[in-house]
Protein backbone atom coordinates (compact mmCIF):
# COMPACT_ATOMS: atom_id res chain seq x y z
CA UNK A 1 0.00 0.00 0.00
CA UNK A 2 1.36 3.41 -0.97
CA UNK A 3 1.86 6.35 1.36
CA UNK A 4 -0.59 9.07 0.31
CA UNK A 5 -1.98 12.33 1.67
CA UNK A 6 -5.43 13.45 2.63
CA UNK A 7 -7.06 16.62 3.94
CA UNK A 8 -8.79 17.02 7.28
CA UNK A 9 -10.68 19.78 9.06
CA UNK A 10 -11.32 19.83 12.78
CA UNK A 11 -14.60 21.75 12.76
CA UNK A 12 -15.80 24.63 15.00
CA UNK A 13 -17.82 22.38 17.32
CA UNK A 14 -14.64 20.48 18.21
CA UNK A 15 -12.32 23.49 18.48
CA UNK A 16 -14.88 25.26 20.69
CA UNK A 17 -14.69 22.31 23.10
CA UNK A 18 -10.88 22.24 22.99
CA UNK A 19 -10.77 18.82 21.29
CA UNK A 20 -8.04 19.58 18.74
CA UNK A 21 -5.46 17.49 20.59
CA UNK A 22 -7.86 14.61 21.27
CA UNK A 23 -8.89 14.43 17.61
CA UNK A 24 -5.30 14.67 16.39
CA UNK A 25 -4.29 11.90 18.81
CA UNK A 26 -6.89 9.56 17.29
CA UNK A 27 -5.67 10.41 13.78
CA UNK A 28 -2.07 9.70 14.77
CA UNK A 29 -3.01 6.48 16.55
CA UNK A 30 -4.69 5.37 13.31
CA UNK A 31 -1.31 5.61 11.56
CA UNK A 32 -1.68 9.09 10.06
CA UNK A 33 1.03 11.70 10.40
CA UNK A 34 0.25 15.43 10.47
CA UNK A 35 2.53 17.01 7.85
CA UNK A 36 0.79 20.41 7.86
CA UNK A 37 -1.59 22.05 10.30
CA UNK A 38 -2.94 25.50 10.94
CA UNK A 39 -5.73 27.01 12.98
CA UNK A 40 -7.72 29.50 10.95
CA UNK A 41 -10.99 31.38 11.00
CA UNK A 42 -12.52 30.41 7.65
CA UNK A 43 -13.99 33.37 5.78
CA UNK A 44 -17.43 33.18 4.21
CA UNK A 45 -15.80 33.27 0.76
CA UNK A 46 -13.50 30.38 1.68
CA UNK A 47 -16.39 28.31 3.02
CA UNK A 48 -18.58 28.99 0.00
CA UNK A 49 -15.76 28.09 -2.37
CA UNK A 50 -14.75 24.98 -0.46
CA UNK A 51 -18.32 23.66 -0.26
CA UNK A 52 -19.38 24.88 -3.73
CA UNK A 53 -20.15 21.27 -4.71
CA UNK A 54 -23.09 21.47 -2.27
CA UNK A 55 -24.35 24.88 -3.45
CA UNK A 56 -27.70 23.55 -4.69
CA UNK A 57 -28.37 21.51 -1.56
CA UNK A 58 -30.72 22.86 1.13
CA UNK A 59 -28.04 22.67 3.86
CA UNK A 60 -25.42 24.74 1.97
CA UNK A 61 -26.01 28.11 3.69
CA UNK A 62 -26.21 26.54 7.14
CA UNK A 63 -23.02 24.58 6.45
CA UNK A 64 -21.15 27.73 5.38
CA UNK A 65 -22.44 29.60 8.43
CA UNK A 66 -21.39 26.79 10.74
CA UNK A 67 -17.91 26.50 9.24
CA UNK A 68 -17.34 30.24 9.74
CA UNK A 69 -18.78 30.30 13.27
CA UNK A 70 -15.44 29.68 14.97
CA UNK A 71 -11.88 28.55 14.40
CA UNK A 72 -11.12 25.37 12.50
CA UNK A 73 -7.90 23.39 12.19
CA UNK A 74 -7.00 22.43 8.63
CA UNK A 75 -4.51 19.59 8.29
CA UNK A 76 -2.67 17.53 5.74
CA UNK A 77 -2.37 13.92 6.86
CA UNK A 78 0.02 11.35 5.44
CA UNK A 79 0.00 7.58 5.71
CA UNK A 80 -0.69 4.34 3.92
CA UNK A 81 -3.99 4.70 2.05
CA UNK A 82 -4.53 7.99 3.91
CA UNK A 83 -8.02 8.80 2.57
CA UNK A 84 -9.49 5.46 3.64
CA UNK A 85 -7.62 5.41 6.93
CA UNK A 86 -8.88 8.92 7.79
CA UNK A 87 -12.45 8.11 6.80
CA UNK A 88 -12.36 4.95 8.92
CA UNK A 89 -11.20 6.82 12.03
CA UNK A 90 -13.69 9.67 11.44
CA UNK A 91 -16.69 7.33 11.36
CA UNK A 92 -20.03 7.75 9.60
CA UNK A 93 -21.26 11.28 8.86
CA UNK A 94 -24.21 10.72 11.17
CA UNK A 95 -22.70 10.09 14.61
CA UNK A 96 -25.65 7.83 15.49
CA UNK A 97 -24.40 5.46 12.77
CA UNK A 98 -20.69 5.82 13.59
CA UNK A 99 -18.75 2.88 14.98
CA UNK A 100 -17.57 2.90 18.58
CA UNK A 101 -14.20 4.58 19.06
CA UNK A 102 -14.46 6.77 15.95
CA UNK A 103 -14.06 10.54 16.17
CA UNK A 104 -17.68 11.23 15.32
CA UNK A 105 -19.03 8.64 17.78
CA UNK A 106 -16.86 10.09 20.53
CA UNK A 107 -17.14 13.82 19.84
CA UNK A 108 -19.82 14.82 17.31
CA UNK A 109 -22.73 16.85 18.65
CA UNK A 110 -25.02 16.15 15.68
CA UNK A 111 -25.02 15.21 12.01
CA UNK A 112 -24.31 18.88 11.23
CA UNK A 113 -21.79 19.52 14.03
CA UNK A 114 -19.90 16.28 13.47
CA UNK A 115 -16.45 17.52 14.52
CA UNK A 116 -14.40 16.61 11.42
CA UNK A 117 -14.24 16.71 7.64
CA UNK A 118 -12.10 14.41 5.54
CA UNK A 119 -11.48 14.08 1.82
CA UNK A 120 -13.47 11.35 0.08
CA UNK A 121 -10.94 10.49 -2.65
CA UNK A 122 -7.30 10.99 -3.55
CA UNK A 123 -8.30 13.45 -6.29
CA UNK A 124 -10.42 15.53 -3.90
CA UNK A 125 -7.68 15.37 -1.28
CA UNK A 126 -5.26 17.03 -3.71
CA UNK A 127 -7.81 19.75 -4.53
CA UNK A 128 -8.69 20.36 -0.88
CA UNK A 129 -5.05 20.45 0.25
CA UNK A 130 -4.22 23.01 -2.44
CA UNK A 131 -7.23 25.11 -1.38
CA UNK A 132 -5.71 25.80 2.06
CA UNK A 133 -1.97 25.07 1.80
CA UNK A 134 0.97 26.21 -0.30
CA UNK A 135 3.47 23.42 -1.11
CA UNK A 136 6.10 24.96 1.19
CA UNK A 137 3.74 24.71 4.17
CA UNK A 138 3.64 20.91 3.92
CA UNK A 139 6.61 19.50 5.75
CA UNK A 140 6.78 15.72 5.40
Amino acid sequence: MAVTRTFSIIKPDATRRNLTGAVTKLLEEAGLRVVASKRIRMTRDQAEGFYAVHKERPFYNDLCSFMTSGPVVVQVLEGEDAVKRNRDVMGATNPADAAEGTIRKLYAESIEANSVHGSDSDDNAAIEIAYFFQPGEIVG
